[in-house]
């Protein structure tokens, strides 16, 4: 299941050097010194509800590690506790073989950081050499085809620390849920869309994902349990449809069946230990249930924490997944497509479906409107990241676009403006393939989170034909 929170081993590092007097060249003590005060100034100023940490205190010398033996020590705590990533510190500078050594054997995301050096003495002396150092580990992790990310040199206060280590943590937590991702696959995809054809089988192998298919006839029998046995609950969503929507004529016919596929696919999530769904939707659900659109329901299912892709994109919905991560789960994913120009601004693009976005995502000024079982509304002004994960004869890439919203025709259903900065430059990017018009969407700058995913995702490549 779903986990956005990130387990960060802290890793300080010196050279196993001879020990030589304070105030001359690579020293323990100005190793030790530093190694405690960035191990404690990180615990105390960047653990969160999404972030904890696991230190090497008691391991090697005094806290750092820096031979054969603490490193297999400090393996053996950080698998103990089960760490996700880990961030390794040059104290001075640093330890290559180790440093390798440790990254081969937890085989989770690296992130190497070489502090500023600043400490000059009399006669030419330094005692650290952090960033020195930091090309010879990088390098062995190069020869152990270790991928790793890195923080630029600075003090632990600056903000190209913090907002480095928030970036890598976004990716860790990418690369953690998608490496154990649990797809649903509801119903077949719709006759017409040979667009979202996929191969599971090259998933599985590739990816390594789990995909548990379920029939239609499953969700049909677990509609008609939940209408005798989760009346409440039912009762409590169509309550909170009325409230929250304003409809037409045709939709209050439908707001009990509507609360009720809510609830059986809430069930479907929870029995089948889904991570998201790619489900057959407009084709088959209005002849099982009497009429009844999934649309709204897709919606609300989302900002309740269960993605479901429409129209069995099994790719937008690995991608949905990809930008939930991105964002530490605190942000809802959307699935609007490339739909029309926009008819005065070259560079915009109407980014549209037919109503199952998160309500959460709705525009304040814009009113939620039910249309026959359909969300109508304007997504909220911002940036978002697009993007879509795809393939073409087995080569798997994802294209990570950038745009702003802006104003345009209001229309039908639930949409978004996009403007691009170069809107044919993605048009034709498009249509050499190999993506289609659905992409997925997330309020927010995650652009460069996915491309740094891809290191760590052998499978998946980023696509730079846009860069």
């Amino acid at each position: 299941m779903k986990n956005f929170h990130i387990k960060l081993g802290l890793l300080p590092m010196r050279r196993n050097a001879t020990n030589r007097p304070a105030k001359t060249f690579l020293t323990w003590v100005s190793a030790e010194e530093r190694g405690h005060r960035f191990v404690d100034y990180i615990e105390k100023n960047f653990e969160s509800a999404h972030l904890s940490f696991v230190n090497t205190k008691g391991l090697g010398l005094g806290d750092l590690i820096f031979d054969e033996a603490s490193a297999a020590d400090a393996v053996a705590r950080f698998r103990a506790e089960g760490v996700d990533a880990v961030l390794m510190i040059n104290c001075n500078f640093g330890n290559e073989q180790e440093t390798a050594e440790i990254a081969k054997a937890l085989g989770v995301p690296i992130l190497l950081w070489a502090p500023l050096d600043d400490e000059y003495y009399e006669h030419g002396m330094r005692p650290t050499d952090s960033q020195c150092g930091l090309f010879g580990v990088s390098r062995q992790l190069q020869r152990y085809h270790i991928p790793f990310s890195h923080l630029p040199s600075c003090r632990v206060e600056d903000p190209e620390f913090k907002n480095g280590l928030d970036s890598f943590v976004r990716v860790a937590c990418m690369v953690k849920n998608f490496k154990s991702l649990r797809i649903g696959q509801v119903g077949i995809r719709p006759a017409p869309f040979y667009s979202v054809i996929w191969n599971e089988g090259e998933l599985m192998e590739r990816f390594g994902l789990r995909i548990t298919p379920i029939n239609l006839a499953v969700l049909q029998e677990k509609f008609r349990a939940a209408e005798c046995n989760a009346s409440a609950e039912i009762d409590d969503i169509e309550a909170y449809i009325c409230e929250h929507y304003k409809m037409d004529d045709l939709t209050p016919a439908y707001t009990r069946r509507m609360a009720t596929l809510t609830v059986v696919y809430k069930q479907i999530f929870e029995e089948y230990g889904l991570d998201v769904i790619s489900a057959e939707c407009w084709t088959a659900t209005p002849q099982l249930f009497d009429g009844l659109a999934p649309c709204a329901v897709y919606g609300i299912l989302n900002d309740m924490g269960y993605i479901i892709a429409c129209e069995s994109d099994m790719h937008c919905a690995m991608t949905m997944i990809l930008l939930e991560a991105a964002a530490l789960g605190e942000k809802r994913p959307f699935l609007g497509e490339f739909t029309v120009r926009h008819p005065e601004n070259k560079n915009a693009e109407l980014l549209w479906h037919c109503g199952p976005f998160p309500l959460s995502c709705k525009a304040p000024d814009c009113e939620a409107e039910l249309v026959n079982q359909r969300e109508w509304f304007r997504v909220k002004d911002g940036t978002y990241t697009v993007a879509r994960l795809d393939q073409e004869s087995g080569k798997y890439m994802v294209l990570p676009l950038l745009c702003r919203s802006t104003s345009g025709p209001e229309t039908h259903g639930t949409y978004l403006w996009a403007e691009f900065q170069n809107l044919q430059r993605v048009e034709a990017r498009l249509l050499d393939g190999p993506y289609i018009h659905h992409f997925a969407e997330i309020e927010g700058d995650y652009t460069k989170e996915l491309r740094e995913f891809c290191k760590y995702c052998p499978a998946l490549t980023v696509d730079t034909a846009l860069d």
